[in-house]
């Protein structure tokens, strides 16, 4: 254990976070997402939601300022306006964290699935709420 880390943050998942470089992306998704199928490096967190593995991402990694949006959802099939719960999560979640409402944004399934495909690391969390699915770019650390 660490000081300060989530414990959501394994040594597998830090060691992930570490070696991403500024744009690339992360992929925290829900129970029902194709992971294994999809992702060429999967971390499983079987006993947590997305919105807490989200969260804990966020106290350790900067979103990409150079893009907008540098976090997206995935849309409701048949109804792209819908907000489900796990959506008003991340909202919630990504301005607490990053004070930019310009932040969060969306892609329909497929084109979600294709950015999954490219990112760094895909986390299959426990979350059975439907679009439980978030993508998140990397951003830069100051030096300080």
């Amino acid at each position: 254990m660490l000081l300060g880390v989530p414990r959501l943050l394994t040594p597998d998942l830090l060691h992930a976070l570490c070696a991403m470089g500024h744009g690339d992306e992360i992929a925290i998704v829900d129970s029902n997402f194709p992971a294994a199928s999809v992702g060429r490096r999967v971390i499983e967190l079987p006993g947590a939601t997305s919105t807490d593995v989200l969260d804990a991402v966020l106290t350790v990694m900067p979103l990409d300022t150079f893009v907008s949006p540098a976090a997206v959802t995935m849309e409701v099939v048949g109804d792209p306006k819908a907000v489900p719960p796990s959506v008003q999560d991340f909202a919630s979640t990504v301005a607490r964290r990053t004070q930019d409402e310009r932040a969060l944004g969306h892609h329909e399934r497929q084109q979600f699935y294709a950015r999954a495909r490219n990112a760094y690391i895909v986390v299959r969390t426990g979350d059975g709420r439907p679009y439980a699915n978030i993508l998140l770019v990397k951003g830069t650390i100051r030096a300080g």
